[in-house]
């Protein structure tokens, strides 16, 4: 056997027992047996450097740490599930379903359904191109996320390469990377030891492991995957007609599949599966917080369709939250961007779904009496749908005294400021816009990722922005220098000068994103996006009327009356103002000449082989950009296929069919002139 040869064999022999340990969980030989091989596969690829490749099982794991992590778009977007807790509101999604596929209820005709285990992790999505890893992608914003890549390629679940004719056409396979409660354990006691803090729960673990910008140590954590999708271009054959096919197709390429899946005739049965598993999955080597029941018929699902939040033709099983009791040590509040006064909870800790409690919400005022819970009660605690953690009821012993109830206070304690109610709400309310606390949960919001996407602009930072009065509101932070930011505590020159470059770069981002961004009372993402494609500048929107507001798409009048009074209040007009003045985009691109067709609408392309001058990504950017689409596969609608060094068996099919070719150099210069 050449050396050629023994490679081949060996990396089809590694990633089948990799295949067995890490996604079946059934290993056939030894762990001394499989480091034998990947020592034999490691020295003949040294003693023939040519023969090295890419996918290679030893190329796992990468010799530097990455800079950071550059974002990408999605195939399609990576949609949330709508939540149910009971039997009642399982049955309401299956007769919804069966209203929208014309299905009565009286038919007795059973939806067909497919229950699987809710893994609590993050969610990934994995870009194969002719049957090898390409791209990992957080699922970040739904829209785009995180690169990922080269940490995700030193997951051994995850095929570098699949098996058994995958499409060739680029696809994604959507999953979950998650962390077994055994590695989290070790790496918690490990974390111990060497006096570091100690991680809450495997999903926040895994979170943190994914996003390690040394790749070495990522491979160390011992992360797992499971994969439940397929993400076709849109003019691809569908690959499977049926969920439950997806999942054995999936299996066939050697991606890893929960094996507990069960495909379920009518709801009754996807009952009688959550039911099971409420106490089985105590059991598993990992967590699972619920069980997700999806439509089997993948045709069916363009149907049923989906919000642009969720999918309707699937819905995530909570299982009950967890609870405990605990002393309620003292009720506070907490004043929030838009003055809202909020009453919470200090409690003494607990532990409580794998996470210690300590702070609990509780609302408002009237929830406050409706409980009945007061200064040093004993209650019980539980995470409304495991995240949030909140105070069921007290636990009242006969004979026990209690403190006196709880009482709003009549002034915010942050400012001094009067608290005031309107009469048709339930929030009391800090009217003060330069409420310090106001304006710290302010800055938050407008730097987190959903909003203008600051990072690096935390907590600690913004407390001492405003308490050094560095900061009054968003547009002071456009002034900072680094000179100082670098005399702020736990920030160097560096940091200071990272800080700068993402205000730089926030200057630039979307409008949805400032209108989001700034506040507006019932303005969330959604209707911020509205907003902006309704009437695409800031200009327009202070022009615009409530009527022409309320006519927008999720856009109401309770939205429309609030954006105008916004708007027209002198101190917000003034701080519009000052954001374009400091450089703050206030207009959508697209805008100028509108009306003027793009250069390559209408037009696709495909691309395959490496480009020199910019990378895949980069290109399908700027072919979008000037209105043209990228396709993962040739079809007669193909109008161009861009051909770079190696291609693959595309420029064969593009051949047959005479689809236009462009080399590198023909094809920069279509994207980069001017027309």
């Amino acid at each position: 056997m050449t050396p050629a040869d023994r490679i081949l064999e060996l990396r089809r022999l590694i990633r089948h027992h990799e295949e067995r340990y890490y996604v079946l969980d059934d290993p056939e030989i030894a762990d001394v047996e499989f480091d034998a091989l990947l020592r034999e596969l490691a020295d003949l690829e040294a003693a023939h450097p040519e023969l090295v490749d890419p996918d290679s099982p030893t190329q796992r794991v990468g010799g530097r740490p990455a800079e950071g992590f550059a974002t990408a778009k999605h195939l399609a977007p990576m949609l949330s599930l709508d939540n149910t807790y009971d039997e009642g509101e399982l049955r309401e999604f299956d007769q919804r379903v069966r209203r929208a596929l014309g299905i009565a209820a009286e038919a007795g005709t059973p939806v067909g359904y497919v229950a699987e285990l809710k893994i609590d992790g993050l969610s990934i999505a994995l870009t194969y191109e002719q049957g090898r890893l390409r791209r990992a992608v957080t699922r970040g914003d739904g829209v785009q996320g995180e690169d990922v890549t080269q940490n995700a390629r030193v997951i051994q679940a995850i095929p570098l390469v699949l098996r058994d004719s995958p499409p060739e056409a680029a696809m994604e396979v959507r999953g979950e990377i998650y962390l077994p409660r055994a590695a989290f354990t070790r790496m918690n006691d490990e974390r111990e030891a060497r006096e570091e803090p100690v991680f809450a729960n495997p999903r926040n673990a895994a979170a943190g492991a994914i996003r390690t910008l040394d790749h070495g140590a990522v491979a160390k954590r011992g992360l797992r995957a499971f994969t439940y999708q397929i993400v076709a271009p849109a003019d691809a054959t569908p690959a499977a007609a049926t969920h439950h096919e997806t999942l054995a197709l999936l299996a066939s390429w050697g991606c890893p599949v929960e094996r507990h899946w069960r495909v379920c005739d009518g709801i009754d049965a996807v009952i009688a599966y959550c039911e099971e598993w409420r106490e089985a999955r105590h059991s598993l080597p990992f967590d699972t917080d619920g069980v997700v029941i999806k439509l089997d018929d993948l045709a069916a699902r363009d149907t049923v369709g989906h919000t642009a939040k969720f999918p309707r033709w699937a819905v995530a099983f909570k299982f009950p939250a967890e609870q405990a009791t605990t002393r309620l040590i003292k009720i506070d509040v907490n004043v929030g961007r838009t003055g809202r006064v909020t009453p919470f909870a200090w409690l003494e800790p607990v532990h409580l779904s794998g996470t210690t409690v300590q702070l609990a919400t509780l609302h408002n005022e009237q929830e406050v009496k409706r409980r009945d819970v007061r200064d040093g009660d004993l209650v019980i605690v539980e995470k409304g749908g495991e995240i949030i953690p909140k105070i069921v009821k007290p636990v009242i012993r006969d004979g026990e005294p209690r403190n006196p109830p709880w009482q709003m206070p009549t002034t915010c304690k942050f400012c001094g400021s009067t608290l005031v109610k309107p009469d048709d709400e339930v929030d009391w309310r800090c009217e003060n816009v330069s409420c310090p606390a106001r304006i710290r949960r302010g800055l938050l919001h407008f730097a987190s990722r959903r909003a203008m996407n600051i990072e690096g602009l935390g907590e600690s930072l913004v407390d001492q922005l405003v308490s050094k009065a560095l900061v009054h509101d968003y547009a002071d932070l456009y002034a900072l220098t680094v000179d100082q930011l670098a005399e702020l505590e736990r920030m160097g020159k560096k940091s200071a000068a990272n800080l700068v470059a993402e205000l730089d770069a926030s200057r630039h981002l979307e409008l949805w994103r400032l209108l989001h961004g700034i506040g507006i009372r019932h303005v969330g993402e959604r209707g911020a996006q509205a907003l902006a494609a309704a009437f695409h500048s800031m200009a327009r929107l202070r022009a615009a009327t409530v009527e022409q507001m309320q006519s927008v798409p999720d856009v109401g009048t309770v939205v429309a009356a609030s954006v105008r009074s916004f708007l027209d209040e002198p101190r917000n007009q003034t701080l519009v103002d000052r954001l374009a003045a400091a450089g703050v985009r206030m207009e959508d691109e697209h805008v100028e000449g509108a009306e003027t067709p793009k250069p390559l609408a209408g037009q696709t392309f495909v691309i395959t082989g490496t480009l020199d001058q910019l990378t895949r990504e980069a290109a399908e950017e700027r072919i979008a950009a000037l209105g043209g689409k990228v396709s993962g596969s040739v079809s007669k609608k193909t109008r161009w296929i861009v051909v770079g060094r190696d291609p693959g068996s595309k420029i064969e099919k593009a051949r047959a069919v005479g689809t236009p070719e462009l080399d590198e150099a023909a094809f920069l210069k279509l994207i980069m002139t001017d027309q």
